[in-house]
């Protein structure tokens, strides 16, 4: 399982967060999602850990913390959802269904 870090800063890096979290425990991996067109951080993050007493930590310490300018929103990340076709969740409606 993973953590959800939003509201980062956009001059964020990973090792900036690896950083934080590394008070709290062993990270395994911090994953930052860039902008395809800005090429800019987006403002959100997960960071793995080694172990879910970690990751609690981690969440009880940083979940509204201000860091860089910024009060954290921290918590245990959901499981991606299937997009479906075309990056839309939609169902008996999607493209590939239609035609």
């Amino acid at each position: 399982m993973s953590v959800y870090v939003g509201n980062l800063s956009y001059e964020v890096t990973e090792d900036n967060l690896n950083a934080v979290f590394a008070e709290y425990g062993s990270v395994k991996r911090v994953q930052l999602p860039v902008d395809r067109e800005t090429g800019r951080v987006r403002g959100f993050g997960f960071v793995e850990m080694g172990t879910d007493a970690e990751e609690n930590a981690a969440i009880e310490a940083l979940n509204g913390a201000e860091w860089m300018g910024r009060d954290l929103k921290v918590n245990k990340a959901r499981p991606r959802e299937d997009r479906g076709s075309f990056g839309g969740n939609r169902g008996n409606n999607s493209y590939r269904n239609r035609y």
